[in-house]
């Protein structure tokens, strides 16, 4: 497909994947690309994004389209948390709308191995449905999704890991909160777990490298994982990897 002069790209971030793009693709082509990342706005202290960025959101489909329209946005990588259904089908929607070509960035599941002992969830209110007979003090690492579910438990404690501190209390009887970002080492993640006697992790089937670490450590512990399994995702081309993503771009721009 040809492209005009100077085609500006729009990738939907908020994860590494996206800052790791913005790089490769600001690295490839510099000056002949425009960039823009486009942020939520969630996290407090994002990390540093290569090219233009962008924070807040679009205010749904037709709104997001016409920003592509207005813009002159020419492509759009998505590369958003699996979990983030809302913007990723927005953005489906919009493009299709706005006839601007749209790739999903939709990272490797996590491959479950001998030792794991896995447990599915498809909403948090099944989740806290399961969680009683799994363990009662539980490393909570969903981010601030779903808290509501478990609010009725008197019985149970909360070791909640947040990329920010939250900025009031949270809606869980007996908690503690840290706020940390990955990276995480196994190292690290089983001494946290001894440290506040952990006996089950509840979790998002997020994938990646970044907090893969929680999960190594509770197979080496024997411990349970109760995890979020994905929602799905809007339909449209989807690679999943950095390197695919750089291979769509440069067929569209060739």
């Amino acid at each position: 497909m040809s492209m005009p002069d100077r085609p500006r790209l729009l990738i939907l971030g908020g994860t590494r994947d996206a800052a790791t793009l913005a790089g490769q693709v600001v690295l490839r082509w510099g000056s002949a690309l425009d960039v823009m990342t486009s942020l939520a706005g969630r996290t407090m202290a994002p990390a540093e994004i290569p090219g233009q960025v962008r924070t807040g959101g679009f205010g749904g489909p037709d709104a997001m389209a016409d920003y592509l329209a207005v813009e002159g946005i020419t492509a759009v990588i998505d590369a958003t948390h699996p979990f983030a259904a809302k913007i990723s089908g927005n953005a489906e929607r919009a493009c299709v709308r706005a006839n601007v070509p749209r790739l999903l960035v939709d990272r490797p599941h996590w491959e479950q191995v001998e030792g794991d002992q896995w447990h599915f969830a498809s909403s948090y209110v099944q989740a806290a449905e399961m969680l009683p007979r799994l363990g009662h003090r539980v490393f909570l690492t969903t981010g601030h999704s779903g808290l509501d579910a478990f609010a009725s438990f008197q019985d149970a404690w909360f070791l909640v890991r947040l990329v920010d501190a939250p900025s009031g209390t949270l809606p869980l009887a007996n908690y503690e909160t840290i706020a940390a970002r990955g990276p995480f080492t196994q190292a690290d993640e089983r001494a946290l777990i001894e440290r506040h006697e952990i006996d089950v992790i509840v979790c998002k089937a997020s994938g990646g490298d970044m907090t893969r670490a929680k999960l190594d450590a509770a197979r080496a512990m024997g411990l349970p994982v109760l995890m979020m399994t994905r929602p799905d995702p809007p339909d449209g081309p989807r690679v999943n990897s950095i390197d695919g993503a750089m291979a769509w771009l440069e067929d569209m721009l060739t």
